[in-house]
């Protein structure tokens, strides 16, 4: 455990913390029969907690191969993890008086703590590009897996900026009733959703590129990991290609009122697209020499200096 959290201790006491978080939440999923917004009142925070405990131990990792502004780094991994405290400090003080934490602006109280939230995130993006900066400037013996980790790090950056379109004053929407915003688009929040992500399935919703676009943070390394020594820069070009295709493939999906399992013709030839680069692009790349390491360096621990 000690190990563990040397990597970046304020990151890893947050995901552990967040892993705590993530019990309570399923408890209370197993003892709160309360709805919210149309589903379980403690779904949110489960769904979060579990995210960000994913999130945490990914930066912390990727943090251990910092070489250069490693102080910053260290400070702006150090800034995501109070940041998602906070984040999550309020998300649960809302669901234990029963009110909703995203887009509620209903009462003064409400007002300030959704404010808060909202310049949470907004802190927690812009430490999340100066790591993403600080391992640009990186030099990794692996290459393919380094690219990896930068072309995750960008495509995550682009997936968390998605979150902010979900600000926006829903149409027909009227701040009046205490709510400006919403994750679904052609259909009001709370109707039919899937069971296991809480995603509509009458009308778009913004989560589903903000999720995909976040995770590219583990795929792309992933793909490196798990095809080892075949791995090479130009698989990782190919893959992450694709990745960002198909962000943009559910993006535009969500923003005109599909729901995810209900594509149309244009989103299937979309999708169709994807795998074919994907397919083409990794059967080429599988094809030629791994990409040979760069010059050995020492692996730093991502501390201040």
């Amino acid at each position: 455990m000690t190990r563990l959290l040397r990597r970046h201790p304020p990151l890893m006491l947050f995901s552990l913390l967040m892993t705590a978080l993530t019990l309570l939440c399923a408890g209370g999923l197993l003892v709160d029969d309360r709805i919210l917004a149309g589903s379980p009142i403690w779904f949110k925070p489960f769904k979060f907690s579990v995210s960000l405990v994913v999130y945490g131990v990914t930066l912390a990792w990727m943090l251990t191969f910092v070489t250069r502004f490693r102080r910053l780094a260290w400070w702006a991994g150090t800034t995501i993890a109070v940041a998602g405290s906070v984040e999550m400090t309020i998300i649960i003080t809302q669901v234990l008086r029963g009110r909703r934490s995203h887009f509620n602006v209903a009462t003064a109280l409400d007002a300030t703590l959704y404010s808060v939230m909202a310049t949470t995130i907004v802190t927690l993006w812009a430490m999340h590009a100066i790591i993403a900066v600080a391992l640009v400037f990186t030099r990794f013996e692996d290459r393919a897996a380094g690219l990896a980790i930068r072309l995750g790090l960008g495509l995550a950056l682009v997936g968390l900026a998605v979150g902010f379109l979900m600000t926006q004053p829903a149409p027909g929407q009227d701040p009046a009733a205490g709510v400006v915003g919403a994750h679904s688009v052609g259909v009001p929040d709370g109707g039919p959703y899937l069971a296991a992500t809480g995603w509509s399935t009458t009308g778009g919703d913004l989560r589903v590129p903000h999720f995909v676009g976040i995770h590219a943070l583990q795929v792309l390394p992933l793909v490196v990991l798990l095809l080892r020594r075949r791995a090479n820069t130009a698989l990782v070009w190919g893959a992450a290609i694709g990745y960002a295709g198909l962000m943009a493939l559910v993006t535009w999906q969500a923003l005109r009122g599909q729901p995810l399992l209900r594509p149309d013709a244009a989103t299937w030839a979309g999708a169709a697209a994807v795998l074919a680069w994907t397919g083409a692009s990794t059967t080429w790349a599988l094809r030629r020499r791994p990409t040979p390491p760069a010059p050995s360096t020492p692996e730093r621990e991502a501390v201040p200096a």
